[in-house]
């Protein structure tokens, strides 16, 4: 594919950033880089000769319309999201282009859906939060697991990583989430989020092969409990992560993850095993990869080529399951996911 169509990362020297500016640029994409760091942007731009750098804060609107002028779309990798999705969004209304970010932090999810839906339907914009790993990842697969349904019961999505070596970004944005919550957890039963301050659950989930039954968190609440419910009447929405991975993801100590392959991933693994249940009868999606960071790249990528192409479903905020045609989408993604439907 050669697109040709310019693209603006902003937060393209972080870790995720660097894997989507790779992919964009794989995919025939002509990457911008952007974000406040001019030093950092420019040593990036170093391995990849050519490309424009565009210095920009979320403090300073004028730098954000001057990084994203002439130029298709853009995407926001710079948490925490509570900071900056809302400046970045504003520019790119501004700017006329869409916008997609990799927010995992449920509630700046939950504000942009909240405070630009109108605005963005009004414009006949497109802005999709959450085109991760964590929300956007789970929606899709929950979307195509329930098929012709137009409603269910319950949403399972069940994270089995082999460990978690969290990123800086990572650690940030927890520590803001923690904050905007004073401590309390959150889940999403009977419609709506409820925060709580109870422990919680520890339970089997019975991975299929190879990972097989595994302990794990229950109640470990990600953005899947906004994507979802966006677009889906599903009112009972759990997560579930391995209990290694969450241990690794609560040690300070933990370091971040390192490059082990040609292409920056690291060796961690993941599955996810996502069940919905309708009365008595239930469905279920898998999918297998490597290394959670890097996978995010080509979701995000595959979103934007699949805006700028016209490939889309509604426009205004929507989740990738409400955007996108999941199980296409799902299948494009082949060379990076191993994908399992069992309706």
């Amino acid at each position: 594919m050669d697109s040709g169509h310019t693209v603006v990362v902003f937060g393209a020297y972080g870790h995720t950033g660097r894997f989507v500016v790779a992919q964009l640029r794989e995919r025939g994409f002509v990457p911008v880089l952007s974000g406040r760091d001019a030093g950092k942007l420019e040593a990036l731009a170093a391995s990849h000769p050519g490309t424009d750098v565009r210095p920009a804060s979320v403090e300073e609107p004028v730098s954000l319309d001057r990084a994203l002028a002439g130029t298709a779309a853009v995407v926001n990798c710079a948490g925490p999201f509570a900071t900056t999705a809302a400046p970045v969004i504003e520019a790119a209304l501004r700017a006329g282009i869409p916008y997609v970010d990799v927010a995992a932090e449920i509630e700046a999810n939950a504000d942009t859906f909240t405070h630009f839906t109108d605005r963005a339907r009004a414009a006949g914009a497109v802005i999709v939060p959450a085109m991760a790993f964590y929300g956007g990842l789970g929606d899709l697969l929950v979307t195509a697991a329930m098929g012709d349904w137009t409603a269910a019961d319950e949403a399972h999505i069940a994270y089995g990583l082999s460990g978690w070596h969290p990123t800086a970004g990572t650690r940030a944005a927890g520590a803001v989430s923690r904050r905007r919550r004073d401590g309390r957890r959150v889940r999403y039963a009977g419609g709506r989020l409820e925060y709580h301050h109870d422990a919680p659950p520890t339970l089997e989930w019975p991975f299929p092969h190879p990972m097989g039954p595994r302990t794990v968190i229950g109640e470990f609440t990600m953005a899947d409990v906004v994507t979802v419910p966006s677009h889906l009447s599903v009112p009972e929405v759990r997560n579930y992560m391995t209990v290694e991975a969450a241990r690794d993801l609560s040690d300070p100590d933990t370091p971040a993850p390192a490059a082990t392959d040609e292409r920056g991933r690291s060796a961690q693994t993941f599955l996810v095993d996502v069940v919905v249940r309708s009365g008595g009868s239930e469905r279920r999606a898998v999918a297998r990869g490597r290394d959670i960071y890097a996978v995010t790249a080509p979701l995000v990528v595959e979103a934007v080529d699949r805006i700028l192409t016209g490939r889309t479903g509604t426009a205004g905020v929507a989740s990738a399951g409400a955007i996108f045609d999941a199980p296409d989408f799902l299948g494009a993604l082949s060379p990076h996911l191993s994908l399992e439907l069992r309706p």
